[in-house]
C-alpha cells in the first residue's frame, strides 16, 4: 500500500502503460500516432469499466482493491498487520506525532488506507467510535 501512496494497482499499471504507448508513439512509428490515439482510447474506456464494475460489485471490489489494515486499536500496536503492512514502528510513532497524539491511551485506531496514507483516530475523551467508520478495515 505505501508503494504506490495514492493509486491502485490498477491505476499504476494504467498510467504505465499510457506512458508506454505516449512514447512509443512519439519516439518511433510504432505504433503510429492513430493507433497509439486508440490504445490509449482503449485504455481509458478499460479504465471506466473496471470503476463501474468495482463500484456496482463488492466482490469485484474486494479482488480488485486493497482493503484498510488495522495498525493500532486502543493504544495497542498490532505488531502482526505492522509486519504485513511492512510499517515500522518509528514511521508508526512520526504518524501519530503528525496527528497531535501526546498518549497512546488517546488512540482509538491507526489505518492503513488504500491509498497508503495513514489514518490516526484519537480523542482526549471516552468517546467510542461508530462502527461505520471502521466496517472496510481488515482487522477491527
Amino acid at each position: 500500500l505505501k508503494s504506490f501512496s495514492k493509486m491502485t494497482g490498477f491505476d499504476f499499471l494504467n498510467t504505465v502503460a499510457i506512458g508506454n504507448l505516449l512514447a512509443m508513439s512519439a519516439a518511433t512509428s510504432s505504433p503510429s500516432l492513430f493507433v497509439g490515439a486508440l490504445l490509449i482510447g482503449m485504455l481509458y474506456l478499460l479504465n471506466y469499466l473496471v470503476t463501474y464494475v468495482m463500484f456496482k460489485s463488492k466482490t469485484a471490489r474486494s479482488m480488485i482493491d486493497n482493503t484498510p489494515t488495522l495498525l493500532m486499536k486502543d493504544g495497542k500496536m498490532i505488531e502482526e498487520n505492522l509486519k504485513k503492512t511492512k510499517v515500522t514502528k518509528n514511521e508508526l510513532r512520526g504518524k501519530l506525532r503528525e496527528a497531535n497524539v501526546i498518549r497512546l491511551s488517546e488512540v482509538r485506531a491507526v489505518v492503513l488506507e488504500t491509498t497508503g496514507d495513514v489514518s490516526v483516530l484519537h480523542t482526549s475523551g471516552d468517546e467510542k467510535m461508530e462502527d461505520f467508520i471502521m466496517e472496510d478495515v481488515e482487522g477491527y
